[in-house]
């Protein structure tokens, strides 16, 4: 099968998505010839550099701006994907060209745009899909260029059709992770531990920043787990601070460096805390660790947190004075007890697969019992 998968390296959320539906599809058997290209290699330099450097300046230094700019276009008629669905479109144009895809993903809305201009302007026929990396629908994701678009929830299905998209071209398969976290269901976080030189006896937390590194609440964040007033553990991810341990008050951090073993260090952890982007979302609930959720990017992560909060999966501190208050209850045992299973019921582990399957049934290419909803429907 050929496709063209494309993401956008805003964090690296829609990379993640994206390489999760490869290897599933890889994993049913289809023999898929993909280019994974980024809408924002599309853009020119200009381009790029403004509408990327504005968007890492609002998260960085103004988030109320970008929440009020979040706000302003989630409504009908304001401006959307579409507004940029010209940018970069010689590039898509090419893509198409050389691939003569028989289907193009998109993890992120202005592809989507962008890829139904090409097929327009080129002439072809392919299937036009959009996963939603999200677990609300902004206007932004309410794509009527998809035939077939993937949402994570019953409540997001629901927010697709009041956006106006037709029902039957909507479905619910949770966001695509990779498969790893589904075969670390369940592992045992104290052997885990044991591989990565973490003790067992004390409460492991991962700090969540975004796969760019520029939380801005990060360092507030390590100054409140340092002061639990219990000792902990902190795992600090890749390009938070050089590799390294230091003592931090109670808080031995680990600063990680680039390693390939971040699903089992998830895995091993008692908890999340700092940011709520989908993919941290589904990948933390699949293994069933509850998150403590601080200083969320305005608009989208808000909206995860307020889930997770209603869901019982996780806590949300919304100001600094709450955020040792709320770790500490989650790290009680009884109460994290509730939150793990709360988590491990929100969490969608075959994601990846779901989305595979909607698009091979709409392809035309799944076996009968799955062509009548079966067991990946």
């Amino acid at each position: 099968m050929r496709a063209l998968i494309v993401s956008a390296s805003f964090g690296s959320g829609h990379h993640q998505a994206n390489t999760a539906l490869d290897q599933a599809l890889c994993a049913r058997g289809v023999d898929l010839q993909a280019r994974h290209a980024d809408t924002l290699e599309y853009l020119s330099g200009l381009e790029r550099t403004v509408i990327a450097g504005t968007y890492e300046l609002w998260l960085r230094y103004l988030p109320g701006m970008y929440r009020a700019f979040y706000r302003w276009t989630d409504r009908p008629g304001a401006p959307t994907a579409q507004a940029f669905g010209r940018l970069g479109l010689r590039s898509m144009r090419r893509d198409v060209r050389e691939v003569r895809p028989e289907v193009v993903i998109s993890s992120y809305p202005t592809p989507t745009v962008l890829s139904d201009h090409a097929r327009q302007v080129e002439g072809l026929r392919y299937l036009n899909v959009l996963v939603v990396t999200d677990y609300r629908v902004h206007q932004h994701w309410a794509r009527p260029e998809a035939e077939l678009l993937c949402v994570a929830t019953e409540a997001a299905r629901g927010q697709m059709v009041q956006a106006g998209i037709a029902p039957e071209r909507v479905v619910v398969t949770g966001i695509p992770i990779a498969p790893v976290y589904g075969q670390l269901r369940g592992a045992d976080r104290a052997a885990l531990r044991g591989r990565h030189g973490l003790r067992p006896d004390l409460p492991l937390i991962l700090l969540s920043g975004g796969g760019g590194g520029h939380y801005r609440a990060r360092d507030r964040v390590l100054a409140e787990l340092a002061n639990l007033g219990e000792r902990v553990q902190v795992l600090v991810p890749v390009g938070q601070g050089p590799p390294g341990v230091t003592q931090e008050g109670g808080a031995t951090v680990h600063r990680l460096g680039f390693t390939r073993d971040f699903p089992e260090l998830l895995a091993a952890s008692d908890l999340v805390v700092g940011k709520a982007g989908g993919l941290t979302v589904a990948e933390a609930t699949t293994l069933g660790v509850p998150l403590v959720v601080h200083a969320p990017i305005p608009g989208q992560e808000e909206h995860n947190a307020e889930l997770l909060e209603r869901a019982g999966a996780g806590l949300w501190a919304r100001e600094l004075p709450e955020l040792r208050r709320a770790v500490r209850r989650a790290l009680d045992p009884g109460e994290h007890a509730q939150l793990r299973a709360r988590a491990l019921a929100f969490g969608v582990p075959d994601a990846a697969d779901r989305v595979a399957g909607a698009i091979l049934r709409q392809l035309g290419r799944c076996s009968g019992e799955e062509q009548a909803g079966g067991p990946h429907g």
